[in-house]
């Protein structure tokens, strides 16, 4: 079962030595579907709308004492996108200051395979969510260093992308030549 209420109030929030508050966001992603249901190698993002007006960015908030980065990533994910999956390796760190308030941010970004789309979740009425490709993505996103960590992102996948063609490269042809033989 999931929790449908976001977490509310910075009694729990973490703040670093400097006194910035700590900020954790994800970039979940996944790769599109063709019309008969197979993967593609399109890779798509999902944006969400800022709870005060329709700028658009990743989900992302503050990392809490009760919890890890890995955590509080999963967690933004599914109150702000209402999407669940797998957090993958830290795409970095950022510190920045937020434009709104003029106060200093250590931010995390971590990539989110989505494995579930929700249909319910505890912020849905108060955003919007959208896939798109990256291209759209980076040119939407506000936010200078989420739009990094997106770079980041594509950068890691496609050189695992490349690895796995290196290591496998006859893996579709050998597959077939097996099939074929049957």
């Amino acid at each position: 079962m999931v929790c449908m209420v976001s977490r509310t109030g910075r009694h729990l929030q973490r703040y670093d030595n400097l006194g910035r508050r700590q900020v954790v966001g994800c970039i979940p992603y996944r790769y599109k579907s063709s019309s008969d249901g197979t993967m593609t190698d399109d890779l798509e993002v999902l944006v969400i709308s800022s709870q005060k007006c329709q700028k658009l960015m990743f989900p992302k908030g503050g990392w809490e004492l009760d919890e890890s980065r890995e955590e509080a990533a999963l967690r933004e994910s599914l109150e702000e996108a209402g999407v669940l999956g797998n957090v993958e390796c830290e795409l970095g760190k950022w510190d920045f200051i937020s434009k709104s308030h003029g106060t200093f941010y250590e931010g995390y970004m971590f990539p989110l395979l989505v494995k579930e789309e929700l249909d319910f979740w505890p912020e849905q009425n108060l955003r919007q969510r959208t896939w798109m490709n990256v291209k759209e993505a980076r040119d939407v996103c506000q936010h200078w260093w989420m739009k990094e960590a997106l770079d980041i992102l594509v950068e890691r996948l496609n050189s695992l992308k490349q690895q796995n063609e290196q290591n496998y490269p006859n893996i579709c042809s050998d597959l077939v030549a097996k099939i074929s033989s049957l």
